[in-house]
């Protein structure tokens, strides 16, 4: 895969759903995952532009939006109690994210300098890429990536497309092309010494490249070469020789070359070399880079109660906003069952202490995908519920008390994922009485 080109036409990317399950204790099928290739160096951001992961390297993965977990039937939620619930635990939604993908290419040297001034020949005389050639400007719009061996050295080279004055604001495409310089080890001047345009010479190419280089920002260490192009016409080697000695005085190695000829082609691709060695081995060896999606912090009771200063409550964790995903609100049964769990984990506790009464707004989860309750506690607590006949209290009598002994009829969260998974592998008749066993 060498473009993004795909996901410009068809930017919406659907993984497919699992299967419902069917009778018998018959499970459904898993959704299959959506594997979608992407060239290397692809940069992908979120929807605020932050970088979130950065696919260099073939191979690299980087899971995008996550699938939901599978629900539960009623079947696995039966115990010696609860020998028929009425009731079944929905599978979650997968996520749905908006990204943006962009590519920089990857290369250890990039060939820059104006359009036209040869880059593309050259990348074809020093490598096997055959890239589209011609005598017009702008006829590169996309870098172009060679392969060079040179003795033992093998290295990747791009040409960047044809840099103008004002490229580094974004001027002729030039933030499109300046950022395929980013990831180059080293850079390379192409410079033409043949060009028709009279208020052009190298000198003032290579200055005005480097104008632009220096306020796009981020360039500065990279090794350069100048490499004067276009020897094999007259004008070009009168040129060469003429400026040659100048651009020399700004520190850098300098080669007169040809493209068509492949004159000077062998010192060059050897000095190129040899900055790709010396860079490789300045290089610290990089660990990999793994994307860590942090959730929202919580204490060790693995979920954490909020007062808002508006008199709302906010309960944020992950099992709270899981259980609430797997809750059918349409199900009286099923409501009843999420209370229980939120109870006997503690949620309730919590909103006592932040100072929840009862018809107060609580909120499980976050944003948009938070669900909004009208609290009634299943435990009532307070000074005022003590005010009965001496010797009583009120908590004990009410019928929406939670016995302690009800606390066995609820599965844990852990309990009821070992329970689905024990019913996979071992599917059991309803009209056994576990009791009897």
């Amino acid at each position: 895969v060498t473009t993004l080109l795909d996901f410009h036409h068809s930017p919406h990317r659907v993984g497919t759903d699992g299967k419902q399950g069917a009778g018998d204790f018959n499970n459904g099928a898993e959704g299959k995952d959506l594997i979608l290739g992407v060239p290397n160096g692809t940069v992908v951001k979120d929807a605020n532009g932050e970088v979130i992961a950065d696919l260099i390297g073939y191979g690299t993965r980087f899971m995008a939006a996550q699938g939901g977990k599978g629900g539960l039937g009623n079947a696995g939620l039966a115990n010696s109690k609860r020998r028929a619930p009425g009731f079944a635990l929905l599978g979650e939604p997968g996520e749905s994210r908006t990204l943006f993908l962009e590519l920089k290419s990857v290369a250890d040297i990039g060939l820059v300098g104006y359009p036209s001034a040869g880059k593309s020949s050259l990348i074809a005389a020093m490598s096997a890429a055959r890239p589209k050639i011609a005598d017009y400007p702008f006829t590169t719009l996309v870098p172009n990536l060679g392969v060079v061996q040179a003795g033992d050295t093998r290295f990747t080279a791009a040409d960047v497309p044809g840099l103008i004055p004002g490229a580094s604001e974004g001027k002729g495409l030039g933030h499109e092309f300046l950022r395929h310089v980013e990831r180059c080890a080293a850079l390379v001047h192409v410079l033409d010494c043949a060009t028709l345009e009279t208020d052009r010479d190298p000198v003032k190419d290579f200055d005005v490249i480097e104008e632009e280089l220096k306020l796009y920002g981020g360039l500065s260490d990279r090794p350069r070469i100048i490499a004067l192009n276009k020897i094999d016409l007259p004008d070009g080697k009168a040129m060469a020789d003429m400026v040659q000695s100048s651009l020399e005085q700004r520190g850098y190695p300098v080669f007169q070359v040809s493209a068509a000829s492949r004159e000077g082609m062998q010192e060059l691709i050897y000095a190129m070399a040899q900055i790709v060695q010396k860079v490789r081995k300045e290089q610290k060896a990089e660990e990999t880079t793994r994307i860590v999606l942090r959730p929202v912090a919580v204490d060790d009771k693995g979920f954490k109660v909020i007062a808002n200063a508006d008199g709302t409550f906010n309960v944020i964790g992950d099992k709270p906003q899981r259980w609430v995903k797997q809750t059918d609100f349409s199900n009286a049964e099923a409501i009843g069952y999420l209370a229980d769990r939120l109870a006997s984990y503690g949620v309730e506790k919590e909103l006592f202490k932040a100072g929840a009464k009862a018809g107060d707004e609580v909120r499980i989860g976050i944003g948009d995908d938070a669900v909004i309750f009208d609290w009634e506690p299943s435990i009532e607590a307070g000074a005022e519920l003590l005010a009965g006949p001496r010797g009583e209290d009120l908590r004990l009598s009410t019928p929406w008390r939670m016995d302690l002994n009800d606390d066995v009829d609820q599965l844990s969260d852990d309990e009821i994922e070992m329970q689905w998974e024990y019913n996979i592998a071992n599917p059991r008749d309803p009209r056994v009485d576990e009791d009897a066993k």
